[in-house]
């Protein structure tokens, strides 16, 4: 199942306040969450999620130029809910964790759509091969954090498709037991780096 992904990070949009300049963000841990859907035996998608990530990137609210983005994702993070499975997908025929501990995603430079929306096309490496992926980004807010640390944050909601059997994941793709395209889903706010 899976590739994070990935949560990458596609700024695509912002309001512009005057006299704004790139800035370093990074993925404020507590608020990001890495899922993915992934169809089972065509009855139901099943869900998951990478419980360790962690990512920064340069954006620059003015003119809307991203670059800089990585996003490091833990394999054996992963959480199904359902003990057996968890061993599964940590394995040979999925995720082979222990080979291969970490999914990184990669960009230089995304592309906006508007004032909300936009895309990220970058690298994805998963189980040692690199293959492209874009990254559909909504901007949901904007604006210093109201409490605490009281930072400006970023709150973005990114989807896209991983096709596990391009990083060579193909166990249950031909039988139609598992998919093969993989839904990713990521919900995170991320912190201006003062």
């Amino acid at each position: 199942m899976i590739r994070s992904f990935v949560c990458a990070l596609a700024v695509a949009g912002l309001t512009t306040p005057a006299f704004a300049e790139a800035h370093r963000y990074e993925l404020d841990p507590d608020h990001t969450t890495v899922a993915f859907l992934v169809d089972h035996l065509g009855y139901a998608d099943t869900l998951g999620i990478f419980r360790q990530v962690e990512g920064s990137f340069t954006y620059d609210i003015s003119t809307q130029a991203l670059s800089n983005v990585t996003v490091q994702v833990n394999s054996a993070s992963v959480e199904t809910f359902h003990k057996a499975r968890n061993g599964h997908v940590l394995g040979k025929d999925f995720l082979n964790a222990k080979v291969h501990p970490v999914m990184i995603f990669s960009a230089d430079s995304g592309t906006p759509s508007n004032e909300k929306t936009g895309s990220v096309k970058g690298n994805l490496t998963l189980l040692g091969q690199t293959h492209p992926l874009t990254l559909a980004v909504t901007l949901n807010k904007a604006a210093k954090y109201p409490f605490g640390h009281g930072r400006f944050v970023l709150g973005l909601t990114i989807k896209g498709t991983v096709i596990r059997s391009q990083y060579g994941m193909s166990y249950a793709v031909e039988n139609g037991f598992v998919g093969d395209a993989v839904e990713l889903i990521v919900e995170t706010e991320a912190m201006r780096i003062e």
